[in-house]
């Protein structure tokens, strides 16, 4: 069986789940979701980040032990997945024994293959995000004067200690060669032009552990230098599938990181450089999405604007999030979350075209055939273009998600849903029913309920529920929606005459 490995960053537990983490984690379950139905062996990882010295900083300030502060935000993640029906087939802790066995394995193979060596560094370090400044850049980023962080704007400290020190200049050529042959490698587009200019502009080696904190794991065969958390972090990908044992695991590589642009460079330069050197294969695609604003604004605490996931929960249904975060901005440009945007999304493409479609659908079914589907008769030139542009919809939606295209999905899907409500107008049931055209009415209605069984699927993995729902009324029989396949499901014809249908229940209600 082919298979398909997704990942979401590991997310820091020195803040509460927001907007971002959901964004990520729920592009990566439909991902997830859509790759399953169509046959794959799927695993589908996320997880949290819990060393660095920025976790032990603010553990500290709130009076409690590192792992203390790591527990308690893990539980709201472990909590809040469920409630956005994310299917994660594990959840890796940086801090569990597989993951810090995971990580010495890796410093190990680096240390074996001759790219860690001892010196000292001196520079200046940024603790929120965890990156080194040397002098050079902060001057080029005009920030010298004020020693702040090119990337966020804080303070960057100055450090002096001994480090152990990864060969990264010594994968720069490797690492352009690689970018340039596999124009995939990093999306969108302009993330990989970036990261090509980096990476040409000149390498340095990386400074890969700290003595000034002890909150990490520690280097093997010398335990006062903690391992640079971006070396431990990003194994995770690895030590989840059960690395060094065996050293190559079954679903590695991955197939997608999905990533917001702020952590490209670490993804796209230093962990390829890692793979490199510890000659295991590089992951096929890494993609990083944009960043989120609220109603125009930077989300902040400060303006009170941090969207958290509880609160927009108790508003909206977790499916109508779903659908509206990957339908409106396309993934890898930046976005606006705008409460009018998702009310008009909802109740356009929602509620007035497949809400409207399917209760129009059924209860046409319910009043002229008691809910029972006839074998259609003979086809019209409406009928076949009607099944074509299924079929070609099924096929585009999977080309686009191939990109991680999810809008560009979303919109194929409801074109296709726009010609189901013009193929009632055109077709008019109500009159082939008066005209006593029993035949040419069975026919139109078997069409509209087999194409909204094959809408459905479509949108399944963006809108577990709902679409769960929506076949419950189409097929009652059905037991389990969640286990539906493209392969078994996804051809048109399933539906066979004397199929019974349940009479409709509203799934969008209008939102005023």
């Amino acid at each position: 069986m082919e298979r398909y490995y997704v990942t979401t960053p590991i997310y820091y537990v020195n803040d509460e789940p927001h907007l971002g983490h959901i964004y990520t984690t729920i592009a990566a379950d439909v991902l997830a979701r859509y790759q399953r139905m169509s046959g794959r062996d799927v695993f589908f990882l996320t997880g949290v980040d819990e060393h660095g010295q920025k976790v032990e900083q603010a553990a500290a300030a709130r009076g409690i032990a590192p792992i203390a502060l790591a527990d308690q935000v893990v539980e709201r993640y472990r909590t809040l997945w469920p409630e956005l029906a994310i299917s994660n087939d594990d959840f890796i802790r940086t801090s569990s024994e597989r993951h810090k066995a995971g990580v010495q394995a890796m410093w190990r193979k680096l240390e074996n293959a001759g790219t860690i060596y001892k010196d000292f560094y001196e520079d200046w370090y940024c603790v929120p995000c965890e990156t080194y400044w040397t002098e050079t850049q902060l001057k080029d980023a005009d920030c010298w004067d004020s020693t702040t962080c090119p990337d966020c704007k804080r303070a960057v400290e100055k450090i002096q200690e001994e480090s152990y020190f990864f060969r990264l200049s010594a994968f720069q050529d490797r690492l352009v060669e690689h970018i340039r042959a596999n124009p995939d490698f990093i999306a969108p587009a302009s993330r990989r032009n970036e990261v090509l200019s980096f990476v040409e502009s000149g390498l340095r080696d990386l400074s890969i552990s700290r003595t000034t904190f002890s909150w990490g794991i520690p280097v093997p065969g010398d335990d006062k230098h903690v391992i640079y958390v971006w070396i431990d972090a990003l194994t995770n990908y690895l030590s989840a599938l059960g690395f060094p044992d065996p050293e190559t695991p079954v679903h590695w590589p991955a197939d997608v990181h999905l990533i917001g642009k702020d952590i490209l460079r670490f993804h796209a330069v230093y962990w390829p450089a890692m793979l490199m050197a510890a000659d295991l294969p590089l992951p096929k695609r890494i993609f990083a999405h944009g960043w989120w604003t609220v109603e125009g604004e930077k989300m902040s605490k400060s303006k009170g604007n941090a969207l958290r996931p509880a609160e927009l929960l108790e508003q909206y249904d977790a499916d109508v999030l779903r659908y509206f975060l990957l339908r409106e901005v396309p993934f890898g440009q930046d976005g606006d979350f705008s409460f009018s945007a998702l009310k008009q999304r909802y109740n356009s493409e929602l509620a007035n075209d497949v809400g409207n479609l399917l209760n129009r659908s059924l209860a046409m079914l319910n009043k002229y055939q008691q809910g029972e589907l006839l074998a259609a008769g003979e086809e019209q030139a409406v009928d076949r273009a009607l099944i074509a542009d299924v079929e070609a919809m099924q096929r585009d939606v999977a080309a686009a998600l191939e990109k991680q295209a999810f809008h560009l999905a979303l919109e194929r899907i409801n074109e296709v849903v726009r010609h189901g409500n013009r193929y009632v107008e055109e077709n008019a049931p109500w009159s082939l029913a008066k005209a006593g055209d029993s035949a040419r009415l069975a026919t139109v209605l078997y069409h509209l309920v087999e194409m909204l069984r094959l809408v459905a699927l479509q949108l399944l993995p963006f809108m577990p529920e709902k679409m769960s729902r929506m076949l419950a009324q189409i097929q009652p029989e059905m037991e389990d929606a969640g286990r539906l396949s493209f392969v078994e499901h996804g051809g048109w014809g399933v539906l066979q005459g004397g199929h019974r249908c349940a009479k409709p229940q509203p799934i969008f209600p209008r939102m005023e």
